[in-house]
């Protein structure tokens, strides 16, 4: 079935509205940090004690009057909290025109909207704004959102200038239920993943400023301890590691369908495997050796390291099984 040119160049105009909106939100959460402290300026008092002033070489004292109230400084914690909220209206915003345009594409093709880079692309960035939106709903995240947005930003912004395709049917070997299957899973774990690194990568700032007494001193203050960014990239891992390995497993299986073997070593297969395994070591690290904090952080760190050089080289540089998958 041939596409739709209205409904592909509505999926484009969507991801281009989509990319105005994510930049005006990062904007937004960046002034948050910039503005924002997590302890109020309390305004100067209006009644002190007056000190007592002898006049005339031991007379009575006389009571000076307090000097006039100084003008309350601005309350940077209330324009930080107004940003904040506007930042995370426009990822809303921006997750909901970036919704439409991924739906408008699969729509315009007929089939899901993850067959090549360019989609795969899109949607990966679609799950990691959905996977912090879902965290904001349990979690006080909102200090997350920049280091959220800005990766987001940037792999929409490389999907409509270097990776994109134009709307057009998916080669034999991609056409299998097992499409949405195995890609739904990966493009879930991507997004995941993301989340998880920018949590790793806050506690390893906020870390580092505790064990130098600087806590409360510059932007790491607006991130909450060390232990509770831990804590919380532990939960992100723990789950998302076992929709990771249905996707490995799950590519597998359409890999017998489709070339008669589970597996053949080919380099997406092979980075998709050495990705699984380190992600494996973080969470044994974590369960047997007790292993926390910066050691975990880096291991889980290095996984996201092997994620990311399956997701562009293998796919952009080697050549494989999976380059249908290419631009």
């Amino acid at each position: 079935m041939p596409a739709s040119h209205e409904l592909a160049a509505a999926s484009d105009r969507f991801i281009h509205f989509a990319l105005v909106v994510y930049a005006l939100a990062m904007l937004a959460l960046s002034a948050e940090w910039a503005f924002g402290s997590r302890i109020r300026f309390a305004e100067v008092p209006q009644a002190a004690v007056a000190e007592l002033l002898t006049v005339g070489g031991g007379s009575a004292p006389v009571v000076e009057a307090p000097p006039p109230p100084a003008p309350a400084p601005v309350d940077r914690a209330d324009r930080a909290e107004r940003f904040g909220r506007i930042g995370l209206s426009l990822t809303m915003l921006a997750f909901g025109l970036h919704l439409a345009g991924v739906v408008c594409r699969g729509l315009a093709v007929h089939r899901v909207p993850w067959g090549n880079m360019y989609e795969f692309s899109t949607a990966t960035s679609l799950a990691a704004t959905g996977v912090f939106l879902v965290l904001t709903r349990r979690y006080d995240v909102r200090w997350l959102g920049v280091f959220v947005v800005a990766p987001v930003l940037l792999t929409l912004g490389l999907a409509v200038t270097v990776l994109y395709t134009d709307a057009e049917q998916l080669q034999p070997a991609l056409q299998s239920y097992w499409l949405v299957i195995h890609v739904v899973a990966a493009v879930t774990s991507a997004g995941t993943f993301t989340v998880g690194a920018a949590i790793n990568v806050l506690y390893l700032l906020r870390d580092r400023a505790e064990r130098r007494g600087l806590a409360d001193v510059g932007f790491t203050r607006r991130v909450p301890n060390a232990v509770a960014l831990d804590r919380l990239a532990y939960r992100v891992h723990a789950f998302v590691f076992p929709l990771w390995t249905f996707a490995v497993m799950a590519g597998a299986i359409w890999a017998e369908n489709a070339w008669g073997r589970y597996w053949g070593w080919d380099p997406k297969e092979t980075w998709a495997f050495i990705t699984w395994v380190v992600y494996a070591a973080y969470l044994h690290a974590r369960a047997t050796a007790g292993w926390k904090g910066r050691r975990a952080a880096a291991i889980a760190l290095a996984g996201f390291g092997c994620f990311l050089f399956n997701y562009f080289v293998i796919n952009l540089v080697i050549t494989g099984l999976h380059s249908y998958a290419g631009t």
